[in-house]
């Protein structure tokens, strides 16, 4: 995870050296080890490394390729072999990351981009027609920011530097707090109307006065993978799920994995030490880290980790969070954050042990099961399978897994039907969905400028091209992509997080094979419990799934009940138009008398309110509020300057 930074004056004026020095400092506490600086008449490059790999340390960054064009590169490239044998004979075994992406990208050019397997970002100055490429990887693991006006492109791996050193506000991008409060922004917006993300799987060329952004690759929609037999399936996920760990396990440095109890975090665990068993992992060591807390009712995972560190004849890190307030609502705005962040950042003693193991155990890297439940059919559905026998016309066998399903879930037969057969209307003509309606203290005017981003930018299914399973894979996928996309770096204590159920190759596994293989009637992935039999402890793999962990955040909201009371009567979020404080008050008020709420999306209201409280120096109303915040007194300042927007 380490950090770019550029700009470009395409007007030709040399670059400012202050604004650089700030920057360089701005981004100092994200890569601590080797710096590299490219220069030109008008355009500074800038990178600051932090090394998770031993062929990392000796790379020289920015890269200067044969041709002359100018690389950054963040990332860790997973199929580096392959690349070696299609690119020139230059490249040897031992090549770096950074060596191979520059073979890769003179012999094909921007056309390189699908070809790269692997978590990165990395951005492209090409001197000889004065272009820049910015890009990233398949499923958007890295972050990339642009910002471009007045002649003059920024773009930064952290977000700061483009608002702390603009010298005047932003307009509120108002589709990115849609998001924020529903099922996360689409991932080329941010908060700031005028600062871009790169989006992932795609690429952004700029040349003076031209701006476009093409998406490189796709999942392949008529891949197929079919078997004769069930045990054919789970020798597939088997072996691609043991390469994507064996993947995100390339360290020279003891690598750190969540262990929650839950299946993906203890399957993520258990194939790692079969990997490392075997000799086939590059780290020395794989530390876990737990957290618990015995006093929540619906959320005991002590007795499950400790299975699996029974298994593996090693404790790891444990952390108690019963005995702090999760949230920590006292510090509402107290620090800037570019982007809203978690209020569970807050809780101090929990993030203090987090630190002091990654500092003690010298981890770099940290394995997150982020994913697997979605990717791998966790949730119970038939859905899919019936809308892909619906449009292949095969009613006989539809009518059989009508009726199979139907007596699983208790539902009649016509209901699951029906429900298949909606998802192929508009969202307009069927209503949303009860879990997407948008949070009841929102202004409806708010409501009705952001329909999609509030209804998780849901679209209907196409009859014709795709099956209906494919098409709700990469909804899913690109829900996925956009919580990643809302995930801030952090440097307490720096560290890069690593995805072995977002792995590009195993994605195209689960997207190729047929969906009853993934969920069968009474199994949720049924697929991946079947394959890890054995490798996974048995109570896990057969667990129910775990429970919402409800109490602890009521809690933190009882005992901030005041502060959190006269917060709400004086909401920056209400003067920008966004939320009815009224109607919030109600519903805060509410938990006071035990009446069930919406605890996600209070939580994710109160995070918005801290990121604007901390945020209002740097931001404005965007154009449509403008007369909205001034009629009800906002607190947000205003800037003299003009608007970011391109």
């Amino acid at each position: 995870m380490s950090v770019q930074f550029g700009v470009w004056n395409q007007a030709g004026q040399p670059v400012d050296e202050d604004h650089l020095r700030k920057a360089k400092a701005l981004l100092a506490p994200f890569g601590p080890d080797t710096l590299g600086s490219h220069r030109e008449a008008n355009i500074a490059i800038h990178y600051q490394a932090f090394h998770t790999t031993k062929e990392s340390r000796r790379e020289v960054q920015p890269h200067i390729s044969s041709c002359g064009s100018v690389i950054t590169w963040d990332g860790r490239l997973d199929n580096r072999d392959e690349l070696i044998s299609l690119c020139d004979d230059s490249l040897h075994a031992g090549a770096t990351d950074i060596e191979i992406v520059a073979a890769a990208y003179e012999k094909w050019g921007a056309g390189c981009f699908g070809k790269l397997v692997g978590d990165w970002a990395l951005s492209v100055w090409v001197p000889a027609d004065r272009s820049l490429i910015l890009a990233k990887d398949a499923i958007g693991t890295r972050h990339l920011y642009y910002t471009f006006e007045k002649d003059q492109v920024i773009w930064s791996t952290v977000l700061d530097p483009l608002v702390l050193l603009a010298g005047r506000t932003f307009a509120l991008e108002e589709e990115y707090i849609a998001g924020w409060l529903s099922f996360f922004p689409a991932t080329h917006l941010t908060p700031y109307l005028g600062i871009h993300a790169v989006p992932p799987s795609s690429f952004v060329l700029i040349r003076a006065g031209k701006h476009m952004v093409s998406k490189y690759w796709d999942f392949d929609p008529g891949k197929r993978i079919r078997y004769r037999s069930d045990a054919e399936y789970e020798e597939h996920f088997r072996s691609v799920f043991r390469k994507s760990v064996q993947r995100r396990l390339r360290s020279d440095r003891p690598i750190l994995a969540g262990l929650s109890g839950g299946m993906d975090s203890s399957s993520i665990v258990c194939v790692a030490d079969s990997v490392i068993a075997s000799g086939l992992a590059d780290t020395p060591r794989l530390d876990t880290i737990s957290c618990y807390n015995d006093s929540e009712p619906n959320w005991n995972e002590r007795p499950y980790f400790t299975q699996v560190e029974d298994r593996r004849g090693r404790a790891g890190c444990h952390i108690d969070v019963s005995a702090q307030d999760l949230l920590n609502f006292g510090s509402l705005g107290d620090c800037f954050e570019a982007v809203p962040g978690s209020l569970s950042r807050n809780a101090h003693k929990s993030q203090e042990k987090f630190l002091d193991c990654v500092i003690s155990q010298d981890n770099r890297v940290v394995l997150s099961g982020i994913g697997g439940d979605e990717v791998t059919g966790g949730v119970p559905t038939p859905v899919p399978e019936i809308e892909d026998l619906l449009v292949g016309a095969r009613f006989g066998i539809l009518a059989h897994r009508l009726k199979v399903w139907a007596l699983s879930k208790r539902k009649p037969w016509v209901y699951l039907l029906l429900e298949a057969a909606g998802r192929f209307l508009a969202p307009a003509l069927v209503g949303v969905r009860n879990n997407r309606k948008p949070i009841a203290w929102l202004q409806p005017e708010f409501v009705k400028r952001n329909r999609a981003a509030l209804g998780g930018y849901q679209t209907r299914l196409k009859v014709f091209g795709p099956l209906p399973s494919f098409q709700e894979n990469l909804q899913t996928l690109n829900g996925l992509r956009r919580q990643l996309e809302c995930c801030p770096l952090s440097s307490q204590p720096l560290h890069e997080r690593r995805y072995p159920f977002l792995d590009r190759d195993l994605l195209e596994c689960l997207f190729s094979i047929p969906r009853e293989q993934l969920v069968r009637p009474g199994q949720r992935r049924s697929l991946m419990r079947r394959a890890l039999n054995g490798l996974v402890p048995d109570n896990i793999l057969n667990r129910k799934r775990k429970a919402f962990v409800a109490r602890a955040p009521m809690l933190s909201i009882s005992n901030a009940r005041t502060t959190l009371t006269e917060t709400s009567e004086h909401l920056i979020a209400s003067s920008l138009g966004i939320v009815d404080a009224n109607r919030f008050f109600q519903f805060l008020q509410g938990t006071s008398r035990g009446r069930e709420v919406p605890i996600v999306f209070l939580m994710r209201t109160f995070v918005v309110e801290s990121w604007l409280r901390a945020a209002q120096k740097y931001i404005r109303p965007s154009p449509p509020l403008l007369n909205v915040a001034r009629d009800s007194g906002s607190q947000t300042t205003v800037r003299a300057g003009k608007s970011s927007a391109s």
